[in-house]
């Protein structure tokens, strides 16, 4: 673990849950633009290696822990961004209902007591199953999930402490996430048969959503932090990310999977859907199968986030090629051989 020093040439950026996959890309794109980084990781943890960052073992569950937190901050010189990459321990209702705002009430309290701006992720379930296929930013949010209902009043509550002055806030909102390590779609569903020829999609073939690389987004996060004196007091951002359909990832990875050995070069990638009558069966016993199954219209309804906002304050979105941050993220998921030198950046910006 890195030692805290009282001097800060550059400006400082503390991330919050920075050994989650979000956090951590964070920590690494904003060390890699210049920034200090300082990353907070729960008491007992261990604080992976990565460059330029200086890793606060401290817990956030008590207002005695947040203050604490904000003392060895200060003690290190302060920070003037907060990106808040904490999550509730599961992807379920009752996990959501019962930790997600009290982490985003941590956070709010960490930024305001630093007089920094917090910046956090956000997503599409504010907008409903009625959402239009071209989400703006002020797109009307009707939440048709538990879930979104919960996301779209802590984006209120952040919204009106901004209207009263204790804080300054600004949410990115993106597709599903993916790279930078385990627990996405990808590995958890629609890869686990790869090897056998086999691809698993939540949805049609022919449906179109919005995906957002990890490592892109984190970049994104950075030009944003940079260009945040021009913004108001609140501010909501959407990336665009890759707009993909199921086609698209049989397009790429059936060929992918013939050079790998996974399918003969005569053969072609069989394609399968997820149980959902079990899901919706079995999602009273089962509540992560049940939250799978209130999302399913996601998969259902082609949706964009449309970006021009986010480019009228930062130019450029940043964008690695689909078919390369598919690589990249099979060889972190261990799918295929690492690289020999992976670039620090390996993509282009995207308009």
């Amino acid at each position: 673990m890195h030692e805290l020093s009282s001097s800060h040439p550059a400006e400082t950026v503390l991330v919050l849950g920075g050994r989650g996959r979000f956090g951590l890309a964070a920590a690494q794109a904003f060390a890699r633009g210049g920034w200090r980084v300082l990353a907070q990781m729960r008491p007992g943890a261990a604080a992976p290696e990565v460059a330029g960052v200086t890793w606060l073992a401290q817990a956030l569950d008590t207002p005695q822990a947040v203050e604490a937190l904000v003392a060895q901050v200060r003690r290190s010189g302060g920070a003037s961004v907060v990106v808040h990459a904490l999550n509730p321990n599961r992807y379920t209702r009752q996990a959501w209902k019962r930790e997600a705002w009290p982490l985003l009430q941590s956070g709010m309290a960490v930024a305001q007591a630093l007089g920094a701006t917090i910046m956090l992720p956000g997503n599409v379930y504010n907008y409903g199953e009625a959402m239009p296929g071209v989400l703006l930013e002020d797109t009307p949010q009707r939440p048709s999930m538990a879930m979104g209902r919960i996301r779209t009043d802590m984006e209120a509550r952040l919204e009106q402490a901004t209207r009263q002055g204790r804080l300054r806030a600004v949410i990115v909102r993106a597709g599903n996430f993916y790279g930078r390590g385990r627990g996405t779609w990808l590995d958890l569903a629609m890869l686990t048969g790869i090897r056998r020829g086999k691809l698993v999609l939540p949805g049609p073939l022919d449906v179109r959503t919005p995906w957002a690389y990890l490592p892109d987004l984190a970049r994104t996060f950075v030009a944003v932090a940079g260009a945040r004196a021009a913004m108001a007091p609140f501010e909501s951002l959407h990336f665009s990310g890759h707009d993909l359909s199921g086609q698209d990832w049989v397009d790429v990875l059936q060929p992918l999977a013939r050079q790998q050995g996974w399918l003969s070069e005569q053969a072609t990638l069989r394609v399968g859907g997820l149980p959902w009558p079990l899901f919706s069966l079995l999602g009273p016993l089962v509540p992560s199968w049940a939250t799978l199954v209130a999302l399913r219209y996601l998969w259902n309804r082609p949706h964009r986030l449309d970006n021009r906002r986010l480019r009228a304050l930062i130019g450029s979105e940043p964008h690695t090629p689909w078919p390369l941050a598919l690589e990249h993220t099979l060889r972190d998921l261990g799918m295929l051989p690492a690289a020999a030198e992976p670039p620090v950046h390996s993509g282009t910006a995207r308009a």
